[in-house]
C-alpha cells in the first residue's frame, strides 16, 4: 500500500486570481502584495510555509504579477544603499524575506478557471509527492501558524488533511463544506465534501479554510477538468472524489481566522496584527478609544 505519511516539502500558491473583492487597489497591485502593517500577504503565506518545513514553493501565477517572484528575489541597489546608510534592522528583514532561485517556482495559469484548475497548473512541479496548498488571502492570528499546526496533525494520520473552521450556518453557501462521519478533538473525520451548497441542505456548518495536505493522487481526478459550482474546476470537487480512495481528515486549527481578500477582513487583519506589535499596539488602542468616543457621543 502506498505510503502516506511522506513528508511535505513542496507548497503551491494560487495566486493568478484578480482580487476584484479590493478593487480598485488590485487593478495594477497583485492582491498578495498587499500589506498587513509591513508584511505583504504572500511574504506572510510563505513565512508560514517555512516554518512547517517547506522546502520548495510553487506560484501559480499570470501576466502582471512579475512582483510576486521579484518580492523573493534579489535586490542589489536596494542592498548596496541600506548597507552604505548602516540600516542593520533593514538588512535583517530583507535577508529574511529572500528565497534561493532553487526554492522559489512559478506556472501560469493562462485563464482564470477556478482553484482546481491552479492547483493543476503546478502538477508537472509537485510530481509524485504530497504537497501543501496555501491560500495567501486567508491567514490565521495564533501562537502557533495553521500549517503547522497541522503538519503535527499529518504525521498522526496521513493522507489528506484540510484546515476547517465553523461559521454560522447561514454562510455554508460561501464555502465548501464538510459532511462528517465522527471527530476526535481537533481532527475531523470527512465523509463527503461539498462545495458551497444552501443552508438548508449542507450537510455541516464545518468549512473548507485556505491551508491543504494533499497527496498527489488529486491530479488523477483534476486531470479531467470536470466544472463545478460557479462553472468553475473546482478542488473541493476532485478531494470529494479522492475521499473515496484514500483517508482523508479535516483539521480544526487554533488561532483567530482572518480573511484578507475582502474589506472588512482586511481591515480587521490590521488591527489585529498591529496589535500584537508593542511599538504600535498601545498608539492604536488610544486613537481606537477616541475614535469609539466620537461615534458613541
Amino acid at each position: 500500500m502506498k505510503n502516506l505519511h511522506k513528508p511535505v516539502k513542496k507548497a503551491v500558491f494560487p495566486v493568478a486570481g484578480l482580487g476584484t473583492r479590493l478593487l480598485p487597489a488590485t487593478k495594477v497591485m497583485p492582491k498578495e502584495m498587499l500589506t498587513i502593517v509591513d508584511r505583504p500577504l504572500i511574504q506572510m503565506a510563505v513565512e508560514e510555509a517555512r516554518e512547517a518545513g517547506i522546502e520548495e514553493f510553487i506560484f501559480v501565477t499570470n501576466d502582471g504579477k512579475e512582483a510576486l517572484m521579484q518580492h523573493f528575489q534579489d535586490a542589489p541597489l536596494l542592498m548596496d544603499t541600506l548597507h552604505k546608510r548602516k540600516k542593520l534592522d533593514q538588512i535583517a528583514k530583507i535577508n529574511q524575506v529572500d528565497l534561493p532561485s532553487s526554492a522559489l517556482k512559478a506556472v501560469k495559469q493562462a485563464q482564470p478557471l477556478g482553484l482546481g484548475h491552479a492547483v493543476w497548473c503546478a502538477k508537472h512541479l509537485v510530481g509524485d509527492e504530497p504537497f501543501a496548498v496555501i491560500l495567501a488571502d486567508d491567514t490565521v492570528l495564533g501562537p502557533t501558524s495553521c500549517l503547522t499546526q497541522m503538519m503535527a496533525a499529518y504525521h498522526t494520520t496521513g493522507g489528506n488533511i484540510i484546515a476547517s473552521c465553523e461559521v454560522p450556518m447561514e454562510e455554508t453557501s460561501k464555502y465548501g463544506v464538510f459532511k462528517l462521519a465522527g471527530r476526535d478533538g481537533n481532527i475531523l473525520n470527512v465523509a463527503g465534501l461539498v462545495e458551497k451548497p444552501a443552508p438548508d441542505v449542507a450537510p455541516s456548518n464545518m468549512t473548507i479554510f485556505g491551508r491543504y495536505i494533499l497527496q498527489p493522487e488529486i491530479f488523477a481526478y483534476l486531470d479531467q477538468h470536470e466544472t463545478g459550482a460557479g462553472g468553475e474546476i473546482q478542488l473541493t470537487d476532485a478531494m470529494a472524489k479522492l475521499i473515496n480512495d484514500q483517508p482523508f481528515y479535516g483539521y480544526v486549527f487554533e488561532g483567530e481566522r482572518l480573511d484578507c481578500g475582502s474589506e472588512i477582513g482586511f481591515v480587521k487583519a490590521q488591527i489585529a496584527f498591529a496589535l500584537k506589535k508593542p511599538h504600535l499596539a498601545a498608539e492604536i488602542i488610544s486613537y481606537m478609544s477616541e475614535k469609539l468616543k466620537e461615534n458613541i457621543l
